[in-house]
């Protein structure tokens, strides 16, 4: 039976050759946002991630560092794990594809259904194969001989593998993508999808021979020369990650199935991880939602060497600023550039003299013209043309964060925020309360704090799925009494 409340979204899974870097950061807090909106929504919704291990790349990492990969991806995972601490996530559960219980049997459950279809069979494979993608590229897929993504040559490889029916299921995977039954966004990803299918569509190597893969990795039920290519492997985690739960979760009983990936792997989850799923038999994922790249000062993370990790960006400026760099500064769809000296301008410009500075003269005016006491409601709360119009604004604000959420632009949805932080900021110097005490209006006093703190209020509660620190601190500023103005909210990181 299907749960109409239950939401499911995931990341993908990242390879564990290396630490993590800030290009996942952006796709952890992405997804994180949209779990706690749906969540403030009323939604029951379960959030996971996880480390994608039995990987060629893992392997060949591991022998680089002269440690055995068990050892590496263990690390390394430990590293993945502690970004829910680091970034303030909301995920409730974490997949270790090489020692989770819960993983290798729903692998192997899937291979078999896909080969019980009779969608697996045995064949050679000649091709170019980039252990960067962990995929054999078509030879005009390869600008200057280079993969698009790493700008390395691909290997020349020549092997016997099981292969998988993808020519079957390309007819039923189009029908889906232009119906909207498979909603693929933004529209850029939707149309490179389409464009592949409705071209020559090849089935699919889904195994690599066991000695080329070092012998790490789950082994084809019934032929240990091979083991389960490695995406064929990760996919399934989106199911292991529903199996032995406590709660009532399954992949099917979720009304929302939604996957939050990077531009380079839409392929691998509009493409092949339907069809494998439609082999066996099982639905699949309602939306998939595609984020774009993100460079540092111009270069392409974990491209030509260069990385960054969040650890010391989170050490240094705060989880709050780099949640708001990453939410907000970035467009949800497109490719963004991160560079230090635009976090802390944009950090300060916004959340420090803006929303900081919003709270703090607010709570200060309440302080001093109200003792701290947050006024009754009174008649000019409806009456007063200036008040209208920030409360006008605050009740607009949930519906403007529901449609850019839902359109899969979280940058628009912050946008709204601080539109209303504008707004309120305006009717502060518009309302000017210090000078209508000077003049003798204390109920006109009263109405514009109040139509002030209901306003911090909406902002508090909009800005939770984004900033949930800053915002929980914002709430307990306003359910403190008396009201004070109390430390800033959110100190001035430049100099």
């Amino acid at each position: 039976m299907t749960n109409t409340a239950a939401y499911y979204v995931t990341t993908a899974i990242p390879y564990v050759n290396a630490r993590p870097h800030l290009g996942f950061a952006l796709e952890l807090v992405i997804a994180d946002a949209l779990a706690r909106h749906r969540r403030a929504r009323g939604r029951d919704v379960r959030f996971v991630t996880g480390t994608d291990e039995h990987s060629l790349k893992n392997v060949l990492a591991a022998e680089r560092s002269g440690v055995p990969v068990e050892r590496l991806v263990a690390e390394h995972a430990e590293a993945f794990r502690g970004l829910r601490t680091l970034l303030d996530l909301s995920t409730d559960d974490f997949v270790r594809t090489s020692v989770d219980a819960r993983h290798a049997p729903v692998v192997h459950e899937l291979w078999r259904a896909c080969a019980q279809r009779g969608d697996l069979y045995r064949d050679t494979y000649r091709g170019l194969y980039c252990v960067g993608c962990e995929r054999f590229y078509e030879p005009a897929e390869l600008p200057d001989g280079r993969c698009p993504e790493h700008e390395t040559p691909p290997e020349a490889i020549e092997e016997d593998n099981w292969f998988f029916r993808l020519s079957r299921y390309r007819e039923q995977l189009l029908d889906a993508i232009v119906s909207g039954r498979l909603c693929i966004e933004p529209e850029a990803a939707r149309e490179e999808t389409l464009a592949f299918l409705r071209g020559p569509v090849r089935d699919l190597s889904v195994s690599r021979s066991a000695h080329r893969s070092h012998g790490f990795g789950l082994r084809v039920p019934g032929d240990d020369s091979q083991v389960i290519y490695v995406w064929f492997d990760a996919l399934a985690y989106y199911l292991a990650a529903l199996t032995g739960n406590d709660a009532p979760w399954s992949w099917a009983g979720a009304s929302e199935r939604v996957h939050v990936i990077g531009k380079g792997i839409s392929r691998f989850h509009t493409v092949f991880w339907p069809a494998f799923l439609a082999s066996a038999g099982l639905p699949w994922p309602t939306r998939v939602l595609v984020h774009g790249y993100l460079t540092v000062d111009g270069a392409k993370l974990a491209k030509s060497g260069r990385s960054l990790d969040p650890g010391p960006l989170v050490e240094r400026f705060g989880v709050d600023a780099v949640r708001y760099y990453l939410l907000h500064q970035i467009r949800t769809t497109r490719d963004g550039d991160f560079r230090e000296e635009r976090l802390i301008s944009a950090h300060d410009a916004q959340l420090a003299n803006g929303l900081g500075n919003l709270v703090s003269r607010v709570l200060a005016l309440v302080e001093r013209l109200a003792g701290g006491v947050v006024p009754a409601a009174g008649p000019e709360d409806a009456d007063h043309a200036d008040d209208a119009v920030v409360r006008t604004a605050a009740r607009a604000l949930p519906g403007e964060i529901d449609d850019a959420v839902g359109r899969f632009a979280l940058d628009e949805a912050l946008s709204a925020v601080f539109r209303l932080v504008d707004a309120a900021n305006r009717h502060v110097v518009r309302t000017a309360p210090w000078q209508l005490a000077r003049d003798g209006q204390p109920e006109r006093v009263e109405a514009v704090l109040r139509a002030q703190l209901d306003t911090l209020g909406v902002i508090a509660d909009e800005l939770a799925p984004f900033l949930p620190g800053a915002a929980a601190r914002l709430r307990t500023l306003l359910d403190t009494r008396p009201l004070v103005r109390g430390a800033q909210l959110f100190p001035r990181l430049a100099a």
